[in-house]
């Protein structure tokens, strides 16, 4: 799709800045001012501009009114499942499975010697041979019961916005329902050796144990969305009265997962006086509004023609984007798409991306998992750098730093100190020794390091302590190195690619082009990584990091 410049439609938007309370805050050039204070579900969030006076793929207006064809082909090939719901219904499954076997070890040991001693203990249970064959079939017939009604009920997926009441009326009306299943399977195969009692313990347990975990599930859910992770960034494309309805239910509805970013005007559209100063940029900035900031969802609650929507999913496919809208509006269109609800007003998928939800949980399950044996095997190795800093300097043994993690996140970086109390004030008067290349700055031969600090840098063992902050979900062994606000205040649009995934305690850039001062070659590295990811890219950076670290190499 050819891209114009469309300077006089960037150079017309200017809306107020929205009026919200400010956790956190930077202003960047922006002719329409985005630097707007921002409400979220929870932690702090970084509002970021940039110069957005270049060209974009929604700088050509639509030329033909009608290209139904095309979009209702295009959205068949690009419309994908919710993988990240898929990845939670298959833990909650799984999770369930495993309160079923809690409940039956329970049972049988509450209710000993029933039928003649073949139930007086687990092992003698599955010890009596072919005669077991049947009371498996028995627990396979309730778990695979339990699951589908759990699966019918909506027990699966996301949080649903419905009452923590109504969650456990549904969970114990799908226990009960599988429960009276079994028995009507126990009766209609005259099975006598069972004992009932060991069945009625079992499903009341599972009950107890499957509720237990909705609520535990609940809870993290909601402790995820105020930390930011796992919540949606959201924009609104239509400032009317439709935009107005979707945007109080985001409001209404917590537990849905959705951050809103604003309103973006569509042509011809007059936003609602309420909600003016929510407008954040038009229909032809959308690309650059994505990027700046890190969208994840569109809702499309206005009047578009076809080839604008078709823009619009071609852009989203583009950068990873889901793409909502209002029934009613848009099925002749997308005929087949089914409706869901946010919050109480239904919504269909025109564009869904790829998550890679599967392979994420994959990466965080290793990064706990590493997290955990590494800093219980360096606790010692802690204790003893921890003293030496204490012992050969004035200050802390740790250093604390605000950092911009994923989407704009800030969160606090530990460190052990290496530098002298109060470094960053001396920052500025050594500006002129910088030895790196534009953003970033490093001297060689750094005044404020320490003595016990330059052989800490020189292994990079100052870094270890953010094995905390991996352990907290908020980075990852493996990723971009986390910048400083100041240093995010200075990037172009191009270069907030780095910051849509978590950052890490090393990285491409560490491994490969450590002592290089470019900054475009320190981008390159992490846009490529982020583009490129695998599984399998994180384990040889990591033996790379090792190799790196063992001879000494770092600064």
């Amino acid at each position: 799709m050819p891209h114009i410049a469309s300077a006089s439609l960037l150079g017309n938007a200017n809306p107020p800045a929205m009026a919200r309370r400010t956790i956190f805050r930077l202003s960047l050039s922006n002719p329409f001012d985005p630097a707007y204070d921002k409400k979220t579900l929870g932690g702090d969030t970084i509002s970021m501009g940039a110069n957005l006076g270049v060209t974009s793929v929604f700088g050509q207006q639509a030329a033909k009114a009608d290209v139904r064809a095309a979009i209702s082909g295009l959205v068949s090939a690009k419309r994908r499942s919710a993988s990240q719901s898929s990845v939670n219904t298959a833990v909650m499954m799984t999770l369930d499975v495993l309160a079923v076997a809690a409940a039956l070890y329970l049972a049988l040991h509450l209710h000993p010697g029933h039928a003649g001693g073949h139930w007086n203990s687990l092992q003698q249970a599955v010890a009596v041979g072919p005669a077991m064959l049947v009371q498996l079939g028995y627990l396979v017939w309730f778990i695979t019961a339990l699951l589908v009604l759990s699966w019918h009920d909506g027990l699966y997926g996301r949080l649903r916005s419905t009452s923590k009441l109504h969650e456990v009326r549904m969970t114990v009306q799908a226990c009960l329902n599988a429960g009276l299943l079994l028995c009507g399977a126990m009766y209609m195969t005259h099975d006598t050796l069972t004992p009932r009692a060991v069945v009625v313990s079992m499903v009341g347990f599972t009950t107890a144990f499957m509720c237990l975990l909705r609520g535990w599930w609940r809870y993290s859910e909601h402790r995820d969305l105020e930390k930011g992770v796992g919540a949606k960034n959201i924009l609104i494309l239509g400032a009317g009265h439709v935009g107005s309805a979707v945007r109080r239910q985001i409001f209404k509805h917590r537990g849905l997962g959705r951050v809103f970013k604003g309103f973006v005007e569509l042509p011809g559209d007059a936003a609602n006086d309420a909600e003016c100063n929510e407008v954040i940029g038009n229909f032809y900035q959308l690309r650059h509004l994505v990027r700046q900031h890190f969208i994840d969802e569109i809702i499309i609650a206005g009047s578009c023609t076809a080839s604008q929507v078709l823009e619009l999913v071609e852009m989203a496919a583009d950068m990873h984007v889901e793409v909502l809208a209002i029934p009613g509006l848009y099925e002749d269109m997308v005929p087949e798409a089914p409706i869901f609800h946010l919050g109480d007003f239904p919504v269909t998928a025109i564009h869904r991306r790829d998550d890679k939800a599967l392979p994420m949980l994959v990466k965080r399950v290793v990064d706990i998992a590493l997290s955990v044996m590494l800093l219980a095997f360096l606790a010692p190795i802690f204790l003893v750098i921890g003293i030496a800093i204490k012992l050969t300097s004035r200050g802390p043994a740790f250093y604390v730093s605000d950092r911009i993690g994923k989407k704009g996140r800030v969160f606090r970086l530990w460190k052990f100190r290496t530098m002298q109390v109060g470094a960053d004030r001396m920052k500025a008067a050594l500006a002129s020794s910088n030895e790196r290349d534009g953003i970033l700055f490093k001297i060689k031969n750094d005044p404020r390091v320490t003595p016990i600090g330059r052989i800490l840098r020189k292994f990079s063992v100052d870094e270890l302590p953010q094995l905390f902050n991996v352990l907290w979900g908020d980075m990852s062994l493996v990723g971009p190195r986390p910048p400083l606000a100041t240093e995010v205040a200075r990037y172009e649009l191009k270069h907030y690619r780095r910051l849509d995934v978590l950052p890490g305690l090393t990285g491409l850039w560490q491994v490969r082009a450590r002592h290089d001062p470019s900054f475009d070659q320190y981008v390159a590295l992490d846009i490529a990584y982020v583009e490129n990811w695998n599984f399998w890219m994180d384990m040889k950076i990591l033996l790379r990091t090792a190799e790196v670290v063992l001879r000494g190499t770092g600064s």
